[in-house]
Protein backbone atom coordinates (compact mmCIF):
# COMPACT_ATOMS: atom_id res chain seq x y z
CA UNK A 1 0.00 0.00 0.00
CA UNK A 2 1.58 3.23 -0.98
CA UNK A 3 0.54 7.13 0.16
CA UNK A 4 -2.23 7.55 -2.65
CA UNK A 5 -4.11 4.27 -1.02
CA UNK A 6 -3.95 6.04 2.05
CA UNK A 7 -5.13 9.31 0.54
CA UNK A 8 -8.16 7.59 -0.89
CA UNK A 9 -8.83 6.05 2.50
CA UNK A 10 -8.64 8.74 3.88
CA UNK A 11 -11.48 10.41 1.30
CA UNK A 12 -13.62 7.76 1.68
CA UNK A 13 -13.57 7.97 5.38
CA UNK A 14 -14.63 11.29 5.12
CA UNK A 15 -17.06 10.86 2.61
CA UNK A 16 -18.97 7.80 4.95
CA UNK A 17 -18.99 10.57 7.85
CA UNK A 18 -20.54 13.51 5.66
CA UNK A 19 -23.43 10.80 5.12
CA UNK A 20 -23.90 10.84 9.07
CA UNK A 21 -26.91 8.42 9.75
CA UNK A 22 -27.30 7.02 6.07
CA UNK A 23 -29.14 8.48 3.16
CA UNK A 24 -32.28 6.70 4.81
CA UNK A 25 -32.42 9.39 7.57
CA UNK A 26 -31.20 11.79 5.46
CA UNK A 27 -34.54 11.44 3.24
CA UNK A 28 -36.52 11.12 6.85
CA UNK A 29 -34.96 14.71 7.68
CA UNK A 30 -36.22 16.51 4.85
CA UNK A 31 -39.66 14.61 4.97
CA UNK A 32 -40.00 16.72 8.55
CA UNK A 33 -39.15 20.14 6.71
CA UNK A 34 -35.52 20.07 7.86
CA UNK A 35 -32.29 20.63 6.40
CA UNK A 36 -29.06 18.22 7.40
CA UNK A 37 -26.62 19.86 9.42
CA UNK A 38 -24.40 20.15 6.80
CA UNK A 39 -26.73 21.62 4.29
CA UNK A 40 -27.45 24.14 7.13
CA UNK A 41 -24.12 25.44 7.82
CA UNK A 42 -23.75 25.69 3.81
CA UNK A 43 -26.69 28.03 3.70
CA UNK A 44 -25.48 30.36 6.73
CA UNK A 45 -21.84 30.43 5.69
CA UNK A 46 -20.32 32.41 3.21
CA UNK A 47 -19.99 30.10 -0.13
CA UNK A 48 -17.23 27.48 0.49
CA UNK A 49 -15.88 29.45 3.72
CA UNK A 50 -16.25 26.50 6.31
CA UNK A 51 -13.44 24.57 7.81
CA UNK A 52 -14.82 21.76 9.57
CA UNK A 53 -12.87 20.08 12.72
CA UNK A 54 -12.44 16.80 14.32
CA UNK A 55 -14.38 14.85 12.00
CA UNK A 56 -13.03 11.79 12.90
CA UNK A 57 -13.87 12.05 16.77
CA UNK A 58 -15.74 8.99 18.28
CA UNK A 59 -17.03 8.03 21.48
CA UNK A 60 -15.90 5.10 23.51
CA UNK A 61 -17.13 2.25 23.37
CA UNK A 62 -19.82 0.71 26.11
CA UNK A 63 -22.12 -2.10 27.22
CA UNK A 64 -24.96 -0.52 25.59
CA UNK A 65 -24.82 -1.39 21.96
CA UNK A 66 -22.45 2.04 21.07
CA UNK A 67 -19.57 0.02 20.02
CA UNK A 68 -22.17 -1.32 16.95
CA UNK A 69 -23.92 2.40 16.32
CA UNK A 70 -22.88 4.09 13.46
CA UNK A 71 -22.06 7.43 15.46
CA UNK A 72 -20.27 9.21 12.78
CA UNK A 73 -18.77 12.84 13.45
CA UNK A 74 -20.95 12.06 16.79
CA UNK A 75 -24.33 13.50 16.09
CA UNK A 76 -22.50 17.19 15.49
CA UNK A 77 -20.75 19.00 12.96
CA UNK A 78 -18.21 21.87 14.04
CA UNK A 79 -16.16 24.27 12.76
CA UNK A 80 -15.28 27.79 11.74
CA UNK A 81 -16.34 29.80 8.43
CA UNK A 82 -17.16 33.31 7.46
CA UNK A 83 -19.92 35.41 7.17
CA UNK A 84 -19.66 38.50 5.13
CA UNK A 85 -16.62 38.30 5.04
CA UNK A 86 -16.02 37.79 8.63
CA UNK A 87 -14.91 34.93 10.62
CA UNK A 88 -17.52 33.20 13.31
CA UNK A 89 -17.37 29.34 14.86
CA UNK A 90 -20.06 27.05 15.08
CA UNK A 91 -21.64 23.98 15.35
CA UNK A 92 -24.57 22.08 14.01
CA UNK A 93 -26.14 19.36 15.03
CA UNK A 94 -26.81 16.60 12.85
CA UNK A 95 -30.47 14.82 13.90
CA UNK A 96 -29.45 11.49 11.53
CA UNK A 97 -26.89 10.34 14.28
CA UNK A 98 -28.61 9.13 17.35
CA UNK A 99 -31.16 11.40 16.81
CA UNK A 100 -28.41 14.67 17.96
CA UNK A 101 -28.25 13.53 21.11
CA UNK A 102 -25.27 14.86 23.12
CA UNK A 103 -23.11 12.50 24.74
CA UNK A 104 -19.00 12.79 25.81
CA UNK A 105 -17.60 13.34 22.71
CA UNK A 106 -20.09 15.21 21.10
CA UNK A 107 -19.80 17.52 24.07
CA UNK A 108 -16.01 17.27 23.73
CA UNK A 109 -16.39 18.63 19.79
CA UNK A 110 -18.12 21.42 20.87
CA UNK A 111 -16.07 22.80 23.65
CA UNK A 112 -13.27 22.32 22.01
CA UNK A 113 -14.78 25.11 19.21
CA UNK A 114 -15.88 27.11 22.00
CA UNK A 115 -12.80 27.72 23.16
CA UNK A 116 -11.49 28.22 19.42
CA UNK A 117 -13.93 31.01 19.10
CA UNK A 118 -13.20 32.83 22.93
CA UNK A 119 -9.63 33.14 21.84
CA UNK A 120 -10.21 34.19 18.23
CA UNK A 121 -12.43 36.55 19.67
CA UNK A 122 -15.24 35.82 16.96
CA UNK A 123 -18.70 35.17 17.33
CA UNK A 124 -20.42 31.34 18.29
CA UNK A 125 -23.19 30.37 16.56
CA UNK A 126 -25.13 26.79 17.94
CA UNK A 127 -27.74 25.10 15.27
CA UNK A 128 -29.90 23.18 17.36
CA UNK A 129 -31.57 19.62 16.42
CA UNK A 130 -31.00 16.84 18.82
CA UNK A 131 -33.08 14.83 21.72
CA UNK A 132 -31.13 15.68 24.46
CA UNK A 133 -28.83 13.73 26.35
CA UNK A 134 -27.69 9.82 25.10
CA UNK A 135 -28.72 7.71 28.01
CA UNK A 136 -26.53 5.06 26.27
CA UNK A 137 -23.69 6.74 28.31
CA UNK A 138 -24.73 7.68 31.27
CA UNK A 139 -23.31 10.79 33.34
CA UNK A 140 -20.28 11.60 30.80
CA UNK A 141 -23.24 12.97 28.90
CA UNK A 142 -24.58 14.79 31.86
CA UNK A 143 -20.69 15.86 32.67
CA UNK A 144 -20.45 17.07 28.97
CA UNK A 145 -23.68 19.44 28.97
CA UNK A 146 -21.96 20.99 32.11
CA UNK A 147 -18.52 21.76 29.86
CA UNK A 148 -20.89 23.71 27.32
CA UNK A 149 -22.84 25.15 29.81
CA UNK A 150 -19.61 26.71 31.84
CA UNK A 151 -18.19 27.61 28.55
CA UNK A 152 -21.66 29.70 27.30
CA UNK A 153 -21.65 31.73 31.08
CA UNK A 154 -17.75 32.30 30.93
CA UNK A 155 -17.87 33.44 27.63
CA UNK A 156 -20.71 35.68 27.82
CA UNK A 157 -20.50 39.31 27.07
CA UNK A 158 -17.01 37.95 25.57
CA UNK A 159 -18.48 37.18 22.09
CA UNK A 160 -21.75 37.03 21.01
CA UNK A 161 -23.62 33.68 20.92
CA UNK A 162 -26.15 32.88 19.60
CA UNK A 163 -28.70 29.58 19.36
CA UNK A 164 -31.25 28.85 16.28
CA UNK A 165 -33.24 26.14 17.58
CA UNK A 166 -34.16 23.78 14.44
CA UNK A 167 -35.64 20.53 16.29
CA UNK A 168 -36.20 19.61 19.14
CA UNK A 169 -34.40 20.64 22.51
CA UNK A 170 -35.38 18.89 25.61
CA UNK A 171 -34.35 18.68 29.09
CA UNK A 172 -30.96 19.73 29.55
CA UNK A 173 -30.45 21.14 26.42
CA UNK A 174 -32.39 23.91 26.30
CA UNK A 175 -30.17 25.01 29.11
CA UNK A 176 -27.07 25.91 26.78
CA UNK A 177 -29.12 28.41 24.37
CA UNK A 178 -30.74 30.03 27.11
CA UNK A 179 -27.75 31.38 27.95
CA UNK A 180 -26.68 32.93 24.91
CA UNK A 181 -27.56 36.19 23.69
CA UNK A 182 -30.31 35.30 21.00
CA UNK A 183 -32.36 32.23 21.06
CA UNK A 184 -34.15 32.00 17.19
CA UNK A 185 -36.95 29.53 16.97
CA UNK A 186 -38.89 27.90 13.48
CA UNK A 187 -42.06 27.80 13.51
CA UNK A 188 -43.83 24.62 13.79
CA UNK A 189 -40.34 22.33 13.69
CA UNK A 190 -38.72 23.99 16.82
CA UNK A 191 -39.56 22.79 20.47
CA UNK A 192 -38.18 24.13 23.57
CA UNK A 193 -38.95 22.15 27.32
CA UNK A 194 -37.72 20.69 30.33
CA UNK A 195 -39.69 17.94 30.43
CA UNK A 196 -42.02 16.53 27.32
CA UNK A 197 -45.54 16.15 27.32
CA UNK A 198 -45.82 12.56 28.16
CA UNK A 199 -43.76 13.50 31.04
CA UNK A 200 -46.17 15.99 32.44
CA UNK A 201 -49.16 13.82 31.64
CA UNK A 202 -47.70 11.17 34.19
CA UNK A 203 -46.16 13.50 37.03
CA UNK A 204 -49.16 16.05 37.04
CA UNK A 205 -51.88 14.69 35.02
CA UNK A 206 -51.83 17.51 32.29
CA UNK A 207 -52.29 16.83 29.06
CA UNK A 208 -50.56 19.53 26.36
CA UNK A 209 -49.23 18.92 22.52
CA UNK A 210 -45.78 18.95 22.30
CA UNK A 211 -46.24 22.67 20.32
CA UNK A 212 -48.29 24.68 23.02
CA UNK A 213 -45.85 23.10 25.54
CA UNK A 214 -42.48 24.59 23.90
CA UNK A 215 -43.62 25.60 20.28
CA UNK A 216 -41.95 28.56 18.81
CA UNK A 217 -44.68 30.83 18.96
CA UNK A 218 -45.21 30.14 22.84
CA UNK A 219 -41.58 30.90 23.36
CA UNK A 220 -41.59 34.11 21.13
CA UNK A 221 -44.79 35.60 22.98
CA UNK A 222 -45.73 34.02 26.38
CA UNK A 223 -42.96 32.79 28.16
CA UNK A 224 -40.38 35.38 25.98
CA UNK A 225 -37.69 32.36 26.23
CA UNK A 226 -36.85 33.10 22.40
CA UNK A 227 -36.53 36.42 20.53
CA UNK A 228 -36.78 35.83 17.40
CA UNK A 229 -39.36 33.51 15.46
CA UNK A 230 -38.87 32.48 11.90
CA UNK A 231 -41.21 31.20 9.51
CA UNK A 232 -38.48 28.37 8.15
CA UNK A 233 -34.89 27.64 8.33
CA UNK A 234 -33.81 29.76 5.25
CA UNK A 235 -35.25 32.63 7.45
CA UNK A 236 -33.83 31.41 10.79
CA UNK A 237 -30.35 31.59 9.28
CA UNK A 238 -30.37 34.70 7.53
CA UNK A 239 -31.94 36.04 11.01
CA UNK A 240 -28.55 35.39 12.08
CA UNK A 241 -26.19 37.02 9.45
CA UNK A 242 -28.75 40.39 9.71
CA UNK A 243 -27.63 39.89 13.73
CA UNK A 244 -24.12 39.28 13.13
CA UNK A 245 -24.10 42.72 10.91
CA UNK A 246 -24.55 45.24 13.62
CA UNK A 247 -22.51 43.10 16.17
CA UNK A 248 -18.86 43.26 16.19
CA UNK A 249 -16.67 40.06 16.56
CA UNK A 250 -15.84 40.46 20.60
CA UNK A 251 -15.94 42.58 23.65
CA UNK A 252 -12.66 44.62 22.46
CA UNK A 253 -14.56 45.89 19.17
CA UNK A 254 -16.25 48.39 17.75
CA UNK A 255 -19.48 47.55 15.60
CA UNK A 256 -18.82 47.23 12.01
CA UNK A 257 -20.58 50.23 10.30
CA UNK A 258 -21.24 50.67 6.50
CA UNK A 259 -21.31 53.43 4.22
CA UNK A 260 -24.00 56.01 4.51
CA UNK A 261 -24.85 58.91 1.84
CA UNK A 262 -25.56 61.68 4.01
CA UNK A 263 -28.19 63.96 2.34
CA UNK A 264 -28.87 67.09 4.56
CA UNK A 265 -32.76 67.08 4.12
CA UNK A 266 -32.79 63.46 4.73
CA UNK A 267 -31.98 64.90 8.29
CA UNK A 268 -35.30 67.32 8.46
CA UNK A 269 -38.08 64.95 9.31
CA UNK A 270 -40.86 66.79 9.35
CA UNK A 271 -43.42 63.63 9.68
CA UNK A 272 -42.66 63.19 13.21
CA UNK A 273 -44.75 66.17 14.24
CA UNK A 274 -47.52 64.26 12.85
CA UNK A 275 -46.76 60.82 13.97
CA UNK A 276 -46.82 61.32 18.04
CA UNK A 277 -50.33 63.40 18.82
CA UNK A 278 -50.02 66.42 20.98
CA UNK A 279 -52.86 64.95 23.05
CA UNK A 280 -51.06 62.84 25.42
CA UNK A 281 -54.02 60.46 25.87
CA UNK A 282 -54.11 59.54 22.27
CA UNK A 283 -51.71 56.19 21.45
CA UNK A 284 -49.46 55.79 18.21
CA UNK A 285 -47.10 53.41 17.17
CA UNK A 286 -43.84 54.30 18.20
CA UNK A 287 -42.16 52.01 15.37
CA UNK A 288 -43.04 54.73 13.17
CA UNK A 289 -41.00 57.00 14.73
CA UNK A 290 -37.96 54.70 14.73
CA UNK A 291 -37.99 54.14 11.39
CA UNK A 292 -38.45 58.25 10.46
CA UNK A 293 -35.06 58.24 12.69
CA UNK A 294 -33.01 56.17 11.65
CA UNK A 295 -31.28 54.91 8.64
CA UNK A 296 -34.26 53.48 5.85
CA UNK A 297 -34.75 49.61 6.69
CA UNK A 298 -32.36 49.34 9.42
CA UNK A 299 -34.55 48.59 12.17
CA UNK A 300 -34.33 45.09 13.53
CA UNK A 301 -36.60 44.24 16.28
CA UNK A 302 -35.66 41.59 18.80
CA UNK A 303 -38.20 39.90 20.92
CA UNK A 304 -40.82 41.35 18.87
CA UNK A 305 -44.09 39.58 20.16
CA UNK A 306 -43.00 39.46 23.88
CA UNK A 307 -43.71 42.52 26.22
CA UNK A 308 -45.34 44.26 23.29
CA UNK A 309 -45.43 48.05 25.67
CA UNK A 310 -41.91 48.36 25.06
CA UNK A 311 -39.51 47.60 21.68
CA UNK A 312 -36.35 47.15 21.42
CA UNK A 313 -33.64 46.16 18.10
CA UNK A 314 -30.90 47.28 16.60
CA UNK A 315 -30.59 50.13 13.51
CA UNK A 316 -28.12 51.74 12.42
CA UNK A 317 -27.95 55.84 12.53
CA UNK A 318 -25.52 57.59 9.87
CA UNK A 319 -24.40 53.35 9.12
CA UNK A 320 -23.40 53.12 12.77
CA UNK A 321 -24.97 50.61 14.79
CA UNK A 322 -27.42 51.62 18.11
CA UNK A 323 -29.52 49.35 19.73
CA UNK A 324 -33.30 51.25 20.48
CA UNK A 325 -35.04 50.93 23.74
CA UNK A 326 -38.63 52.58 23.06
CA UNK A 327 -41.82 52.71 24.98
CA UNK A 328 -44.86 51.63 23.02
CA UNK A 329 -47.40 53.76 23.54
CA UNK A 330 -49.80 51.23 21.89
CA UNK A 331 -50.01 48.76 24.66
CA UNK A 332 -50.67 49.62 28.13
CA UNK A 333 -50.36 53.03 27.39
CA UNK A 334 -45.91 52.61 27.47
CA UNK A 335 -46.00 51.63 30.83
CA UNK A 336 -43.89 49.22 32.51
CA UNK A 337 -44.74 45.82 33.71
CA UNK A 338 -42.60 42.71 34.90
CA UNK A 339 -41.45 41.25 31.12
CA UNK A 340 -40.98 44.47 29.62
CA UNK A 341 -38.38 45.35 32.67
CA UNK A 342 -36.59 42.20 32.02
CA UNK A 343 -37.16 42.48 28.06
CA UNK A 344 -35.82 46.11 28.26
CA UNK A 345 -32.92 44.93 30.97
CA UNK A 346 -31.46 42.52 28.97
CA UNK A 347 -30.98 43.99 26.06
CA UNK A 348 -29.62 47.08 27.30
CA UNK A 349 -26.50 44.46 29.13
CA UNK A 350 -26.86 42.87 25.68
CA UNK A 351 -26.05 46.14 23.76
CA UNK A 352 -23.66 47.35 26.39
CA UNK A 353 -21.83 43.82 26.40
CA UNK A 354 -20.41 44.79 22.58
CA UNK A 355 -20.27 48.02 22.54
CA UNK A 356 -23.34 49.18 21.07
CA UNK A 357 -24.38 52.72 21.82
CA UNK A 358 -28.22 52.88 23.42
CA UNK A 359 -30.59 55.10 22.76
CA UNK A 360 -34.09 55.33 24.58
CA UNK A 361 -37.52 56.95 23.27
CA UNK A 362 -39.08 57.95 25.76
CA UNK A 363 -43.07 57.94 26.35
CA UNK A 364 -44.32 56.35 29.79
CA UNK A 365 -46.66 57.12 32.22
CA UNK A 366 -45.10 55.27 34.97
CA UNK A 367 -44.73 51.48 35.76
CA UNK A 368 -47.68 49.83 35.54
CA UNK A 369 -49.84 49.35 38.99
CA UNK A 370 -51.74 46.38 40.04
CA UNK A 371 -52.24 43.86 42.30
CA UNK A 372 -50.67 41.21 40.10
CA UNK A 373 -47.73 42.90 38.93
CA UNK A 374 -47.01 43.97 42.84
CA UNK A 375 -47.19 40.41 44.06
CA UNK A 376 -45.25 39.14 40.75
CA UNK A 377 -42.21 41.41 42.18
CA UNK A 378 -42.27 44.44 39.90
CA UNK A 379 -40.16 45.93 42.09
CA UNK A 380 -37.55 43.82 41.82
CA UNK A 381 -38.10 42.98 37.70
CA UNK A 382 -38.40 46.84 37.71
CA UNK A 383 -35.06 47.57 39.16
CA UNK A 384 -33.50 45.41 36.43
CA UNK A 385 -33.92 48.56 34.43
CA UNK A 386 -32.32 51.03 36.85
CA UNK A 387 -29.20 48.28 37.14
CA UNK A 388 -29.07 47.58 33.57
CA UNK A 389 -28.58 51.53 32.48
CA UNK A 390 -26.52 52.41 35.30
CA UNK A 391 -24.23 49.65 34.72
CA UNK A 392 -23.88 50.18 31.03
CA UNK A 393 -20.74 52.41 29.86
CA UNK A 394 -21.78 52.61 26.20
CA UNK A 395 -22.82 56.29 24.76
CA UNK A 396 -26.44 56.43 26.38
CA UNK A 397 -28.60 59.10 24.86
CA UNK A 398 -32.46 59.41 25.96
CA UNK A 399 -35.48 61.30 23.58
CA UNK A 400 -38.44 62.13 25.72
CA UNK A 401 -41.31 62.01 23.64
CA UNK A 402 -43.79 63.21 25.32
CA UNK A 403 -44.87 61.72 28.42
CA UNK A 404 -42.10 61.07 31.26
CA UNK A 405 -43.70 60.44 34.87
CA UNK A 406 -42.67 59.25 38.19
CA UNK A 407 -39.81 56.95 38.56
CA UNK A 408 -40.40 55.28 35.76
CA UNK A 409 -38.98 58.65 34.11
CA UNK A 410 -35.68 57.84 36.39
CA UNK A 411 -35.51 54.26 35.08
CA UNK A 412 -35.61 54.87 31.28
CA UNK A 413 -32.17 56.42 31.26
CA UNK A 414 -32.25 59.73 32.83
CA UNK A 415 -29.33 61.90 33.79
CA UNK A 416 -29.42 61.34 37.19
CA UNK A 417 -28.45 57.10 36.19
CA UNK A 418 -25.66 58.06 33.64
CA UNK A 419 -27.01 59.05 30.68
CA UNK A 420 -24.82 61.06 28.39
CA UNK A 421 -27.47 63.18 26.73
CA UNK A 422 -31.31 63.55 27.25
CA UNK A 423 -32.90 65.64 24.89
CA UNK A 424 -36.69 66.68 24.92
CA UNK A 425 -39.38 67.59 22.46
CA UNK A 426 -40.92 70.89 23.18
CA UNK A 427 -44.39 69.05 24.40
CA UNK A 428 -42.84 66.76 26.52
CA UNK A 429 -43.80 66.45 30.05
CA UNK A 430 -41.56 65.46 33.03
CA UNK A 431 -43.18 64.93 36.20
CA UNK A 432 -43.78 62.99 39.57
CA UNK A 433 -46.99 62.21 37.77
CA UNK A 434 -49.77 62.74 34.97
CA UNK A 435 -51.31 66.78 35.63
CA UNK A 436 -54.20 64.74 36.41
CA UNK A 437 -53.58 62.68 39.24
CA UNK A 438 -51.37 65.38 40.44
CA UNK A 439 -54.09 68.20 40.32
CA UNK A 440 -56.35 65.91 41.94
CA UNK A 441 -54.03 64.82 45.08
CA UNK A 442 -52.30 68.43 45.45
CA UNK A 443 -55.80 70.49 45.23
CA UNK A 444 -58.06 68.24 46.45
CA UNK A 445 -59.52 70.81 49.14
CA UNK A 446 -59.78 73.69 47.05
CA UNK A 447 -61.42 71.10 44.24
CA UNK A 448 -64.08 69.64 46.75
CA UNK A 449 -64.50 73.44 48.02
CA UNK A 450 -65.49 74.71 45.62
CA UNK A 451 -68.58 75.54 43.55
CA UNK A 452 -67.89 73.76 40.14
CA UNK A 453 -65.54 71.18 41.29
CA UNK A 454 -64.98 69.76 37.60
CA UNK A 455 -64.03 73.24 36.22
CA UNK A 456 -61.96 73.91 39.34
CA UNK A 457 -60.29 70.94 38.26
CA UNK A 458 -59.68 71.22 34.84
CA UNK A 459 -58.34 75.01 35.65
CA UNK A 460 -55.90 73.05 38.31
CA UNK A 461 -54.46 70.59 35.62
CA UNK A 462 -54.31 73.31 33.12
CA UNK A 463 -52.13 75.31 36.03
CA UNK A 464 -49.97 72.06 36.72
CA UNK A 465 -49.14 71.57 33.28
CA UNK A 466 -47.97 75.02 32.42
CA UNK A 467 -45.73 75.51 35.85
CA UNK A 468 -44.59 71.51 35.53
CA UNK A 469 -45.56 69.28 33.28
CA UNK A 470 -42.58 71.01 30.47
CA UNK A 471 -39.17 70.02 29.80
CA UNK A 472 -38.08 73.47 30.63
CA UNK A 473 -38.55 72.77 34.18
CA UNK A 474 -36.18 70.07 34.21
CA UNK A 475 -34.03 71.74 31.71
CA UNK A 476 -33.49 74.82 34.03
CA UNK A 477 -32.17 72.59 36.08
CA UNK A 478 -29.77 70.51 33.67
CA UNK A 479 -31.64 66.97 34.03
CA UNK A 480 -32.48 67.62 30.14
CA UNK A 481 -29.41 69.00 27.62
CA UNK A 482 -31.48 70.39 25.37
CA UNK A 483 -35.24 71.14 24.25
CA UNK A 484 -35.09 69.81 20.75
CA UNK A 485 -37.25 70.66 17.16
CA UNK A 486 -38.80 66.83 16.53
CA UNK A 487 -38.00 67.18 13.26
CA UNK A 488 -34.42 67.50 13.67
CA UNK A 489 -34.00 64.46 16.61
CA UNK A 490 -32.52 62.71 13.69
CA UNK A 491 -29.50 65.42 13.42
CA UNK A 492 -28.83 65.64 16.70
CA UNK A 493 -28.65 62.10 17.18
CA UNK A 494 -26.09 62.04 14.68
CA UNK A 495 -23.95 64.42 16.17
CA UNK A 496 -24.20 63.00 19.34
CA UNK A 497 -23.23 59.73 18.53
CA UNK A 498 -20.11 61.10 16.67
CA UNK A 499 -19.28 62.97 19.51
CA UNK A 500 -20.01 59.91 21.73
CA UNK A 501 -18.42 57.59 19.64
CA UNK A 502 -14.77 57.46 21.15
CA UNK A 503 -16.24 57.59 25.20
CA UNK A 504 -14.13 55.66 27.68
CA UNK A 505 -16.22 55.31 30.80
CA UNK A 506 -15.04 53.14 34.54
CA UNK A 507 -16.68 51.36 36.98
CA UNK A 508 -15.61 50.67 40.10
CA UNK A 509 -13.13 47.72 40.47
CA UNK A 510 -15.80 44.15 41.08
CA UNK A 511 -15.64 41.03 40.65
CA UNK A 512 -19.60 41.68 39.16
CA UNK A 513 -22.57 43.16 40.54
CA UNK A 514 -25.65 41.65 42.52
CA UNK A 515 -28.61 42.54 39.61
CA UNK A 516 -31.45 41.89 41.04
CA UNK A 517 -32.71 38.83 39.24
Amino acid sequence: MDIFSKIDDLYDRKREIELGGGQDRIDKQHERGKQTARERIDQLLDEDSFVELNPFMKNRTTDFGMDKAETHGEGVVTGYGKIDGRPVYLFSQDFTVFGGALGEMHAKKVANVMDLAAKSGAPFIGLNDSGGARIQEGVTSLDGYGQIFYRNSIYSGVIPQISVIMGPSAGGAVYSPAITDVIIMVEETSKMFITGPKVIETVTGEVISAENLGGSKLHNTKSGNAHLNAKDEAEALEMVRDILGYLPGNNTELPPSIPYEKDEEDNYRSELTEIVPYDGTKPYDVKKVINEIVDKDSFFEIHKGFAKNIVVGFARIDGHSVGLVCNQPRYMAGGIDIDSSDKAARFIRFCDSFNVPVITFEDVTGFFPGIQQEHGGIIRHGAKILYAYSEATVPKITVILRKAFGGAYVALNSKSIGADLVFAWPNAEVAVMGPEGAANIIFAREIAESDNPDAKRQEKIDEYKEKFANPYVAAGLGMIDDVIDPRETRLKLMQSLEMLRHKKEERPYKKHGNIPL
